[in-house]
């Protein structure tokens, strides 16, 4: 029985609220904090960090990471975790920039700027790296060797490897198609990205309203009607809002010159144009979708939490954890590969230190984002917005003109901090 109902009074109005709308509490703090940090970044910086231009980079610099912190989800979810990330990417770029250079032209003829160019080496670094990634999960499933250790000689095999794949030199320039995955390159425009979000409110609207009609069919508790149209116009809000700031940016006259001129014409008297929602933001968008999915709606997505849970009972239960680590393992390894078009794309070549100490950059987002290193508990928006909150952090930091020695300080407390406050919050709610 609750104190409320034991002492007669009512609970506090805020504590309703939030208790109506059902929202996480953990999800909460952290979007109060990235807004604190936000709001801090931008008096620190005379107001230049909350601009348009600013927000649209610092979306386009969390891609590659965000992206492979939904798949250390799964892995720290299920007790492991992923030291060989940022090299796996390393080499998956190299592979993608040598098949785009070097392989396609030699073999089949297909020189840069052909339309089939950069579809072939997305898709062969996604094998290669989906292949690495299930080797690896391969040793610690099946013969039993920890993820630590099997993932810390990942580091170095897979970094290595990938200065022998490309003989230590730089590979560039790559195809354009493909570098407009990287980000300023290749946006919708202003009038398709607010068409997306039109159609992304309306999906969520949808996915809401279909959540609710089942919980009622099944006789499972519902919110109450002004909570659900509360949550409705939050989430119409948020999409609006981003949508918004990023078509806020427009495009610098310079650029439309030089672009009108690449076709012969010139800029008409009071033309602008905004950039919009970026190729790789919505690849982002399109891959926590399919990882949220996955983890809620699949029995893939059940046994992973069950085995993280608990591992003797998921393994007594009939749940193949051997095989269930070598698909983690996999799908870790697919998502590195689309980190790494989107790295080496954002740079327009493959370099041999591109995705240097993202393994840790990885991890603290998904930690900070609310997984636990114990297991059983993790979340996928929360692995983005703890990519999103480290990228806040950095760029700030840059932006007041901290050194760098510092700033890899600074972001090493906020990590042993948050897995503080989260050990301390687990034991105050009993999790």
């Amino acid at each position: 029985m609750s104190e409320s109902a034991v002492t007669g009074a009512k609970p506090p109005a805020s504590r309703s609220f939030f208790s109506a709308l059902q929202i996480d509490t953990r999800l909460l703090g952290m979007i109060g904090a990235f807004v604190v940090l936000c709001l801090v970044f931008n008096v620190f910086t005379g107001g230049n960090f909350l601009t348009p231009r600013n927000i649209f980079n610092l979306t386009i610099q969390t891609v590659s990471v965000a992206i492979m912190a939904t798949g250390m989800v799964f892995v720290i979810v299920t007790r492991h975790i992923d030291l060989s990330v940022g090299s796996l990417l390393a080499t998956v770029a190299a592979v993608m920039a040598m098949v785009q250079t070097q392989v396609l032209p030699a073999v089949f003829g297909l020189e840069l700027g052909h339309p089939a160019i950069w579809i072939l080496a997305i898709l062969a670094g996604v094998v290669v790296g989906t292949l690495i990634g299930a080797f690896q999960g391969v040793l610690i499933g099946y013969l039993g060797i920890p993820a630590f250790i099997v993932t810390l000689g990942g580091l170095l095999v897979w970094r290595n490897a990938a200065w022998f794949i490309t003989d230590g030199q730089t590979i560039g320039p790559l195809d354009e198609r493909f570098t407009m995955i990287g980000g300023i390159g290749g946006t919708l425009g202003e009038t398709w990205s607010w068409i997306f979000a039109a159609l992304a409110v309306a999906a969520a609207l949808a996915l809401q309203f279909s959540s609710r009609r089942r919980k009622e069919r099944h006789g499972f508790p519902v919110k109450p009607v002004w909570a659900e149209v509360t949550l409705g116009v939050i989430v119409a809000g948020a999409i609006a809002g981003f949508i918004a700031i990023l078509n806020a940016y427009e495009v610098p006259a310079r650029v439309l010159r030089r672009d009108f001129a690449a076709r012969g014409l010139e800029v008409p008297e009071g033309y602008t144009a905004a950039y919009g929602l970026p190729y790789s933001v919505l690849l982002l968008i399109v891959v926590a979708v399919c990882m949220t999915v996955v983890a809620r709606r699949t029995r893939l997505g059940r046994y992973i939490f069950a085995a993280g849970g608990n591992p003797d009972a998921a393994e007594l239960s009939g749940i193949n954890t051997r095989l269930l680590t070598v698909k983690i393992f996999a799908i870790m390894g697919g998502l590195c590969a689309l980190s790494a078009a989107v790295a080496s794309a954002r740079l327009g070549f493959s370099t041999n230190d591109i995705g240097t100490l993202d393994e840790l950059r990885v991890i603290a987002a998904a930690v900070i984002g609310g997984t636990a290193l114990s297991g059983g508990i993790g979340t996928i928006y929360g692995a983005i917005l703890g990519a999103l909150i480290m990228q806040s952090l950095q760029s700030g930091m840059a932006m007041v003109g901290v050194d760098a020695p510092l700033q890899n300080i600074v972001v090493g407390v906020v990590l042993v901090v948050a897995v503080l406050v989260d050990i301390l919050y687990r034991k105050r709610t009993g999790d």
